[in-house]
């Protein structure tokens, strides 16, 4: 079933998008907000009618999003949301680790004062939300989670490498899945106010290596609260 809640983007710039663009950004926003479960087949005629989008850039957004790991390809059997599972987000948070580690280092090295500024703005907007929203999981606030994204993608923004950053914004979405999921199937959040402001105080100090020590405490910290949270599902998720 599709749900009424998919992707709510801003419609002056939606409109202004192509339409294999528009059908992008709207997929992945469900995806990542798991309101597709995971191993959910994607018809392309259901998602047509859904989203009021010809069947050609739907499966084009459909193909790039197999490409980048959320959407998986079967031939003669079409499109179907990628699984979740522990192996899954084991590799993933290998990959951040490397990617993110190296993009935070070359931020540090290179960012200049546009690049501060732009990193204590975010960390300001999303301290503001947090002080906001009660006790529930902050990631299923969308609000939160756009500030969220926002205050990470601008730590990494002083980084001289246009292709590493592409990198860290596609993994962040995959681990924004995780999230998510985990987020609906735990009683207690992991509230990260604190982390978020211990490494934005040792970015803002240029400390290499106290900044990367806790990024990768931070990336760790979310690959345990996932493992657990698929460990407890009832039945497990298929790999």
């Amino acid at each position: 079933m599709l749900t009424s809640a998919a992707t709510a983007m801003d419609p002056t710039t939606e409109t202004e998008l192509p339409l294999a663009e528009r059908a992008y950004r709207r997929l992945r926003q469900a995806i990542v907000r798991c309101e597709f479960p995971p191993g959910q087949r994607l018809r392309v005629d259901e998602l047509s009618k859904h989203y009021e989008i010809s069947s050609s850039p739907l499966r084009e957004a459909l193909s790039r999003l197999s490409e980048q790991g959320l959407v998986r390809a079967f031939e003669n059997r079409g499109f179907h949301v990628a699984p979740l599972s522990v192996a899954g987000i084991a590799d993933l948070t290998r990959v951040r680790l490397l990617v993110e580690c190296e993009a935070l280092r070359d931020a540090m090295a290179n960012g200049r004062d546009a690049w501060e500024a732009g990193v204590v703005a975010a960390a300001h907007s999303l301290s503001l939300v947090e002080q906001r929203l009660g006790d529930g999981p902050l990631v299923l606030d969308e609000n939160w989670a756009a500030r969220h994204r926002d205050y990470h993608l601008a730590i990494y923004a002083g980084c001289t490498s246009p292709m590493l950053k592409s990198l860290v914004a596609e993994l962040f979405d995959n681990a924004e899945r995780y999230r998510h999921f985990s987020a609906r199937h735990r009683k207690v959040d992991r509230k990260k106010n604190a982390e978020h402001q211990r490494l934005l105080t040792a970015v803002l100090a240029r400390n290499d290596d106290k900044a990367v020590g806790l990024l990768r405490q931070h990336i760790s910290g979310t690959e345990r609260n996932v493992t657990e949270a698929l460990l407890h599902m009832e039945g497990g998720i298929s790999q």
